[in-house]
């Protein structure tokens, strides 16, 4: 866990720097539309964006509303700061009017030698399959001629084997979640997913499987008086769950765009691996940003409480954030209708207010009676 930790407390770490000495590209991006396994072809590495220890975002906020996400503003401060040093290209997808601003002035301030936006269709039928196969080909034709990389099928191929090797062994800690009596806490599993979005997935990889091996001789990760599962926007910080656990709710299940459910699930590996990509990244993104997939996502998260015997079910919003806000207000609702307990929380995207989030989390965990 000190390993996954340290790999957490700068924007770009020490594997990074390994990968690119080595003569690796390191491609950021900031969007689970972005399929990763697309971005370890030959050379290629992904590096989720984030901004750990944000103090403020004076430079960010001279050029994006109060009312755009701290997210947003986070990664903007740091890319000025020249904290992203390192990456070499980068890869945006118009997800929300937040992140298309952070583009628009990413490209102004920046004039980087290479970044594309991949845009996403917003409904999932065959002709927006289509579509998004369609932009995967332009991606890889520029990514291709720029970098002079393999984007070949047999090399796309490869990437995706790669790639499911790797979610096999996060699936298979995953899995760990599941017992009566878990061996595994939230925060640990969430730091652990964190160091893997932003480390060289080879390079990561055994001390993954090493930390496997290390929990397995525990008989239990500790007492905890419930079960809960946290759904929402990008959560970053394990800081984050680690509070809600310290109020006895252990987190035994997530659903988020940097989460492991669905995120990690593996890729098909017949046919064309652009199309198999496209279908991909459609299933296992679960973001209100995509109409009428509502009730999928209701549906994912009613099974996932069930599976993972969840007692109540944490919904995270960044604020100002769109999608969630108004994703949440139904969502709520939906669930409550379930029988299922919810607590609605909003939040910046660096942990602050640790008080009142312990205090609205302890009376949670009493409304449930445990």
């Amino acid at each position: 866990m000190n390993l996954f930790q340290e790999l957490l407390e700068n924007p770009l770490n020490r594997l990074v720097e390994q990968a690119a000495s080595d003569g690796r590209i390191p491609i950021g991006y900031s969007c689970s539309f972005v399929p990763e396994a697309f971005l370890m072809a030959d050379r290629l590495f992904p590096v989720r964006l984030h901004a750990p220890g944000v103090s403020g975002t004076e430079i960010a906020d001279i050029y994006l509303s109060n009312f755009i996400c701290t997210y947003c503003r986070s990664l903007l401060e740091f890319a000025m700061d020249d904290r992203f040093d390192l990456i070499q290209g980068w890869v945006f997808v118009p997800s929300c009017a937040h992140m298309q601003r952070l583009y628009d002035n990413f490209e102004y301030l920046k004039k980087t030698a290479f970044s594309h936006v991949l845009d996403v269709p917003r409904k999932i039928t065959e002709a927006t399959l289509a579509w998004q196969t369609e932009e995967l080909k332009i991606l890889a034709n520029n990514l291709k001629a720029h970098f002079g990389v393999d984007m070949s099928d047999a090399s796309l191929s490869k990437a995706i084997h790669q790639w499911n090797n790797f979610a096999a062994a996060i699936q298979s800690i995953g899995e760990l979640r599941k017992r009566t009596d878990p061996i595994i806490t939230g925060t640990e599993f969430h730091a652990m997913i964190m160091a893997a979005l932003v480390s060289p997935k080879d390079l990561i990889l055994p001390k993954i499987l090493d930390f496997k091996k290390e929990i397995e001789n525990r008989k239990s990760a500790g007492n905890f008086r419930c079960r809960l599962m946290v759904a929402g926007s990008h959560l970053h910080d394990p800081g984050f769950i680690r509070v809600i656990e310290s109020q006895g709710g252990l987190v035994a299940a997530d659903l988020f765009c940097t989460g492991s459910i669905p995120g990690f699930m593996p890729v098909a590996t017949n046919g064309d691996p652009i199309r198999t990509l496209a279908e991909h990244t459609f299933k296992k993104t679960m973001c209100p940003r995509m109409m009428e997939d509502f009730d999928r996502r209701l549906k994912i998260i009613i099974d996932t409480v069930k599976e993972y015997r969840v007692d109540g079910v944490v919904i995270e919003i960044i604020k100002f954030c769109d999608l969630w806000g108004v994703d949440s207000m139904p969502m709520v609702s939906a669930l409550r209708k379930e029988g299922i307990p919810v607590l609605k929380l909003e939040r910046e995207y660096a942990l602050g207010g640790e008080g009142q989030l312990r205090t609205r989390v302890q009376a949670f965990i009493e409304s449930m009676g445990k």
